[in-house]
């Protein structure tokens, strides 16, 4: 344990090697190419990446898409801009052989799923931290080794690097297994929340000085990688399609090998699936239920006799259920109450709200006319595990049928045992499935 509270990997018959030093909690790994031949460390890696091949071709098939670059010193452990595996050799050379792959399989991943290009304005250190914690506990369920003290949160799998991100505490002092080098801007690390300047970002570092005495004395150093520039927005949008070409590829090439199974057969589907925002179809899904139609009903006999289409409306009734077993944060819940009035102003639809975790109370039971705005009730208590029944039952014992729910949830709870006779929409945080009704991922 660290002082974080979370657990990390440990394999007690790998020892460190001499190079390795240990400065407060960072592993600080010397890169001099004259204790090691680089053809033997890239044979190690050849030969991990052939088995993979063999093995599991999705993941060996993404592995090879990355060229391997011995890295300078700037490389503390292994980096990727998307385009090359970087590795630093000594800390290859520590590594066995399932190490080796799990570090090869990480940065392939963080290709593949695209992670350079879907930071936004998310800080660069949250984010770099997210994306690792998004790959590493999906590679330890598939049976992968990683290096020593990786921490691993368990608590994450299942989960995609943007629904981790605001779980992240800004005071973590985690540093991420290797480097992100596609968007690494030293003006970002200025801003992140620990305050810190990493250290190849530092004018007078060691780690600088240690690249210019290689570059002055070993007669080896031209076969050193420089750290890449970052990623241009051209570039980006180039190598979005690519990999996402190249993930496609693999998945078909598993496929065929009869050799593609476990969770990235999720993860896979979840990627090539065509995107779209939640509100684009929750907008769609509602205004599905809309009563706005032309109707070829008899008029009255003042318009005449002919029977003419007219436009007819009637109102919908709506009921909305809000998860509030603590999964859910305020800023979700406010993005979703203000997409809500946004459809309800082009619609007619009473509302109402209900916040639900084990148990409906009746004063977190709100109800809002056609005419008025959809509010954010001051608290909607909660805070106790979910528990989906009193929500259905409620809508079931009232005298009007409701037109549609929809329910604001993670999905982690317990559902009623049959699909109720009106339309269920569920958007959903997270990865879990739901037994019936229309799904929405909430991203």
């Amino acid at each position: 344990m660290n002082k974080s509270g979370h657990q990390f990997w440990q394999n007690s018959n790998i020892e460190l090697e001499s190079e390795v030093k240990v400065i407060d909690e960072d592993v600080m790994i010397e890169n001099n190419i004259d204790k090691f031949d680089l053809q033997v460390i890239e044979a190690k890696l050849t030969k991990a990446r052939t088995q993979l091949i063999l093995d599991k071709p999705f993941l060996g098939n993404l592995v090879l898409r990355l060229p391997l670059k011995a890295a300078g010193s700037w490389c503390r452990t292994s980096a990727t801009d998307a385009k090359s595996f970087y590795y630093n050799p000594s800390f290859i050379n520590q590594l066995n052989n399932h190490q080796v792959k799990f570090v090869l399989i990480h940065e392939a991943l963080h290709c593949a799923l695209t992670h350079f290009s879907r930071r936004g304005n998310r800080l660069k250190h949250k984010w770099d931290l997210a994306c690792d914690f998004a790959i590493n506990p999906l590679l330890v369920k598939e049976g992968f080794h990683p290096p020593l003290d990786l921490p691993i949160f368990h608590k994450y799998q299942g989960m995609i690097a943007e629904e981790i991100y605001p779980m992240i505490d800004d005071s973590i002092d985690t540093k991420p297994m290797d480097q992100h080098l596609y968007d690494d801007n030293p003006k970002d690390d200025v801003s992140e929340s620990d305050g810190e300047l990493r250290e190849d970002d530092l004018p007078n570092s060691s780690a600088k000085d240690n690249d210019k005495n290689n570059h002055q004395n070993n007669t080896n150093s031209s076969d050193l990688a420089d750290k890449p520039s970052p990623l241009t927005p051209d570039e980006i949008q180039q190598l979005s399609s690519k990999w996402q070409k190249n993930l496609a590829s693999s998945a078909q090439f598993a496929q065929q090998a009869g050799k593609l199974d476990g969770e990235f057969v999720k993860l896979i589907d979840f990627f090539l699936q065509p995107q779209f925002s939640w509100q684009s179809l929750l907008s769609q899904y509602m205004f599905s239920f809309a009563g706005d139609d032309f109707s070829y009903a008899r008029p009255s006999r003042r318009s005449g006799n002919a029977i003419l289409p007219s436009l007819r409306s009637s109102q919908i009734d709506m009921t909305i259920a809000i998860d509030t077993s603590g999964s859910i944060s305020k800023d979700n819940i406010d993005e979703f109450v203000t997409e809500v009035n946004a459809i309800k102003s082009n619609i007619r639809a009473s509302i109402t709200l209900i916040a639900c975790d084990e148990k409906v109370s009746k004063e977190l039971i709100w109800r809002f006319e056609a005419w008025e705005e959809l509010t954010f009730p001051a608290s909607l208590g909660g805070g106790k595990g979910t528990n989906f029944n009193p929500v259905f039952d409620y809508v079931g014992e009232q005298d009007t049928a409701s037109s549609v729910l929809i329910y604001f949830t993670d999905a982690k709870g317990k559902f009623p045992e049959f699909e109720p006779n009106y339309p269920v929409m569920w958007l959903v945080k997270g990865r879990e499935n739901v037994p019936w009704g229309y799904r929405i991922q909430l991203n």
